[in-house]
């Protein structure tokens, strides 16, 4: 149930749906993980936001959560990028269904968990490491944020884009924090760690920014043709009365 709305056969159907759209797409590859040699940075990265905000936080994580069990025992996702990509689901989730406080936070306490971790945290050791995270959360609380949330409900295929490439951008940002920060609880050599922060500097924005433009692109795409079919009301069109995708 979410919200005062009961499950209906739609939303499981959905969910189980998207669980194995998630676990299929871990097993594609598209970047290694700095420090973690044979681990990568996989497809599932893309399709977190938009499993979010197509199903809600709830169903999007539990679907995130599945997905990527079955992701971790096939080999192909690594815990980082399981940890991830839940952060990442419910932070899209929580802001599609007007619940932007609760994702701002849940970025916060994530990022100076991150930021200040003992010894190694960028905090401590490479502050630069945190701008464009911070320039995420300042994102994510201002304005801009409400603006890109309400270009969700416009018939405009720009605004739907970018709409959906703000939020993406965001919660892949909360993605990348828990993962990194699951990162430093692993680590057993700081000069590893300091080492990471140095080349993740410059990397992880643009990183980043690429997941967002393609989870837009496919987010905004599938919401369209899941928005014309004559599927029951899912938490796709009835979280927010009078918005439709």
């Amino acid at each position: 149930m979410i919200g005062h709305q009961r499950l209906t056969a739609a939303d499981v159907a959905l969910t189980t749906v998207f669980t194995a759209y998630y676990a299929l797409l871990g097993l594609v590859k598209i970047s290694p993980i700095i420090g973690l040699p044979g681990q990568a940075i996989t497809a599932a990265a893309i399709v977190a936001p938009i499993i979010g905000m197509l199903l809600g936080p709830y169903l999007g994580t539990l679907s995130a959560f599945l997905g990527g069990i079955i992701g971790f025992s096939l080999g192909s996702l690594s815990p980082l990028s399981f940890v991830s990509g839940i952060a990442s689901t419910f932070c899209a989730g929580m802001i599609r269904t007007g619940k932007r406080a609760v994702a701002v936070g849940v970025y916060l306490v994530l990022l100076v968990l991150f930021a200040f971790f003992p010894n190694v945290g960028p905090a401590w050791v490479f502050p630069l490491e945190l701008w464009f995270q911070i320039l995420g959360l300042i994102i994510l609380a201002s304005p801009f944020q409400s603006i890109a949330s309400r270009f969700l409900g416009s018939k405009s295929n720009t605004r739907l884009l970018l709409g959906f490439f703000v939020i993406c951008l965001v919660s892949t940002l909360a993605g990348q924090i828990a993962g990194s920060l699951v990162f430093e609880a692993f680590a057993t050599d700081p000069a590893t760690v300091i080492g990471s922060w140095l080349t993740l500097t410059a990397l992880y924005p643009v990183e980043r920014i690429i997941i967002a433009v393609a989870a837009a692109f496919v987010g905004s795409s599938l919401a369209r043709v899941l928005g014309s079919t004559h599927l029951p009301p899912t938490v796709i069109n009835r979280e927010k009365p009078g918005t439709h995708l």
